[in-house]
């Protein structure tokens, strides 16, 4: 999610724990280690594991209908989709890192207390995260609110925390889009073979959603699921406010002023380090970054840090980041940036067979509505018709994602019900 909205004070947890929780853990072959001490044995299961493989499930959060409610409007989240409590866990499965070796990841899995014994799935992929506990198995942040939202509506919700965040080892490589999709793909996989122990089994119907950087996941995600490999059957796509159009209209809103300079730090401070290794773009952070930030810029990233100390780090404009080369490699990239760029842009660049709905506002300086333009431009080419639902002129990041995610359940519900 936004800056703003990461830096927000943790909440309620809600937490039901204590012997109940071992006693289920131990069920299910759950391991109820602290994160630290449980990875080593996470990624020794992974070793022989297979993509997908469950290997642990920890129970999280238990809320009634009006703990849901309540919890949604902490930040004005509209209740009415709400019909049912929720129960939340931790998964930890097997994956891929972005080399294709086997690691681990966790995830977020949440369950109705109540509606269909057969539950359909919904994908929630979750917005920029710098912080590992601020993923969606973390602490009980605002990135648990919509996988709440679309259980309390009758759903199971898969909310992946991607690689190296929530408990999964090593750093996060962000805005990867394969690795992303992998984990995303993986952790649905990992979260019907923990539904079906719970006694909840799942369909093979997703609907996939997500907000800013998990919009994106979510477009390359359902061009995945479209390929028919995985067991899993795509049923609808909604993006919200995703960054699809990085090369011609997130990149250009860095330097043009549509994306908020303050933000775009940020950002690109977090693309160019976790990118340089991948697709290798310097071997000195002072090739890129000024002094002093040269020297501290990647340490900021490890994901222990608050978005709130990163940005107070950090400098307000992207002029005053980057090396005047490297600035106007921003904003004309070329070389190992524009190879960077192309390889995590396209997601809208196929045909969905299903239907398409993309989400954003008029005021959002954090991923600009051009880019869910050019995604519906993108799927026009290809002959899918994808309805642009403008939240108005003055919805910004995160009044985007409020707006829009009681929207998206609607919409969810008017499609399995024939009537979408």
């Amino acid at each position: 999610m936004s800056i703003t909205q990461h830096s927000k004070q943790q909440r309620r947890p809600w937490l039901r724990r204590g012997a109940a929780a071992v006693a289920l853990a131990a069920v299910l072959g759950g391991i109820t280690a602290p994160a630290a001490l449980a990875a080593p044995a996470a990624r020794a299961a992974a070793s022989s594991a297979g993509r997908g493989d469950l290997v642990s499930v920890v129970p999280l959060d238990t809320l009634d209908r009006d703990q849901v409610v309540a919890e949604l409007g902490t930040l004005g989240i509209d209740p009415a989709p709400v019909r049912y409590g929720v129960r939340a866990y931790r998964l930890t499965y097997a994956t891929v890192d972005p080399q294709g070796r086997p690691t681990t990841a966790t995830g977020l899995l949440v369950l109705p207390r109540g509606g269909p014994h057969r539950l359909d799935l919904v994908s929630d992929t979750h917005g920029t995260v710098a912080t590992r506990d601020d993923a969606p198995s973390g602490g009980a942040g605002s990135n648990r609110l919509t996988p709440y939202l679309h259980a309390s509506a009758g759903r199971a919700v898969a909310a992946p925390d991607y690689l190296g965040l929530g408990g999964g080892p090593g750093s996060h490589p962000y805005m990867d889009t394969r690795s992303s999709v992998t984990a995303s793909v993986d952790m649905l996989k990992a979260a019907r073979t923990a539904a079906d122990r719970l006694g909840r089994p799942v369909s093979r119907d997703v609907y996939a959603t997500g907000f800013s950087q998990g919009g994106q996941v979510a477009m390359a995600l359902g061009r995945e699921l479209s390929r028919g490999r995985d067991g899993l059957r795509l049923r609808a796509l909604a993006p919200m406010a995703g960054p699809h159009d990085l090369l011609g209209s997130e990149f250009p809103g860095l330097t043009d002023g549509r994306v908020d300079p303050r933000v775009g730090v940020f950002y690109l401070s977090y693309f160019l380090t976790a990118q340089n290794r991948l697709h290798p773009l310097y071997k000195d952070p002072a090739e890129v970054f000024r002094a002093p930030y040269a020297q501290a810029v990647e340490g900021l990233f490890d994901g222990s840090h608050q978005p709130q100390d990163i940005v107070a780090a950090l400098p307000a404009t992207p002029q005053e980041l980057l090396t005047p080369q490297w600035t106007e490699n921003i904003r004309s990239p070329h070389g190992a940036l524009l190879e960077a760029i192309r390889a995590n842009d396209g997601a809208c660049d196929w045909k969905p067979a299903v239907p398409v709905r993309l989400y954003a506002g008029g005021a959002d300086t954090d991923v600009p509505a051009a880019n869910s333009r050019a995604c519906a431009a993108d799927l026009a080419r290809h002959g899918v018709r994808a309805k642009v639902v403008d939240q108005g002129p003055d919805a910004d990041h995160t009044a985007t994602a409020v707006r829009s995610a009681p929207q998206v359940v609607r919409w969810f519900d008017s499609i399995r019900q024939g009537r979408s």
